[in-house]
């Protein structure tokens, strides 16, 4: 008799609590989505930089994952400031004290960023950390916690002074260094080809926002000629330069980026390209930058998928 109340008991209990469980994921099922569904569409990975949700007030490392997960993403490229406030790094301005701590750290609180990132489906593509200036043994700590947080390469910004200092180190920890520009491409003097024949390990973060805000030039043509040392593309919407208001980033389709030209050459292709949303238009009053990144998604899903 006391066994068997004792089973009632257990049973009731165990009954209540997956009842609440599933209220939970009625209440908040966008926390489940990205993981479900991922945002790989029509073959072609989407996914977004973190400094997307920079006008958001809580910037820590899970408050940001959940903003991807919301925003219903499966792939990010990192900000390392993000990822070192995680790992615990001094808040102090000094920068030897700076560089002492990413000189002696422990790897794992970046191992452990990967975890969090994998329990949540979402994959850390890229990791945006180094400098040129940094010494040596602060470059090897950037490889190693990229490393950590399972991505393919560091990115930063591209010039050929950053692809000869970094070229050897890329090529020691065997992971790339995927090289990042603004507004480069609109001087004549400047050229990716000079910058990637310094390494094989060197690679573009092409952003084809800015490159045709910069030239008004087609980014689908670059594209097409270096697509093999492009590993992510940044996808944003911009005005060209000879617009009545130049270089001007606007709503996807507002401006004359040729945003789905641009998706539509990496899917027809089957190019291994991340096309990475960067949310960098006014978020209006009544949004946030979770619901613009959503909208921007859901703008390069209808892109790619035919129904």
């Amino acid at each position: 008799m006391k066994n068997s109340l004792k089973n009632y008991y257990l049973s009731s209990i165990f009954t209540t609590l997956g009842i609440i469980a599933f209220a939970i994921v009625l209440i908040h099922p966008s926390s489940f989505a990205a993981s479900n569904k991922g945002s790989k569409f029509g073959g072609v990975q989407v996914g977004t930089i973190t400094y997307s949700y920079r006008s958001l007030p809580d910037q820590s490392l899970n408050a940001v994952l959940n903003y991807v997960v919301q925003s219903g993403l499966s792939s990010v490229e990192l900000m390392g400031d993000v990822a070192e406030r995680f790992a615990g790094i001094p808040a102090s301005k000094d920068p030897v004290v700076i560089r002492n701590w990413r000189t002696t750290v422990s790897m794992d609180k970046f191992k452990e960023i990967k975890k969090l990132f994998k329990s949540k489906g979402v994959k850390i593509n890229i990791l945006k950390l180094g400098d040129k200036s940094w010494s040596d043994a602060e470059i090897d700590y950037a490889f190693n916690a990229c490393k950590a947080v399972g991505a393919v390469g560091l990115t930063m910004e591209i010039s050929e002074e950053a692809a000869k200092r970094m070229e050897p180190f890329a090529e020691k920890h065997k992971l790339y260094v995927i090289f990042h520009n603004h507004g480069q491409p609109g001087d004549p003097n400047f050229s990716f080809d000079k910058v990637l024949a310094l390494g094989s390990m060197l690679r573009l973060n092409l952003d084809a926002g800015h490159y045709f805000g910069a030239t008004g030039l087609n980014p689908c043509r670059l594209i097409e000629r270096l697509h093999d040392r492009i590993i992510s593309l940044h996808i944003k919407d911009k005005t060209g330069p000879k617009a009545a208001d130049p270089n001007k980033n606007q709503s996807f389709g507002k401006g004359e980026t040729p945003v789905v030209e641009i998706l539509q050459l990496i899917q027809k292709n089957k190019w291994p390209i991340t096309c990475d949303i960067e949310l960098e238009y006014p978020v209006p009053a009544e949004s946030d930058a979770v619901k613009e990144v959503a909208k921007c998604v859901a703008y390069c899903k209808a892109a790619l998928v035919t129904k």
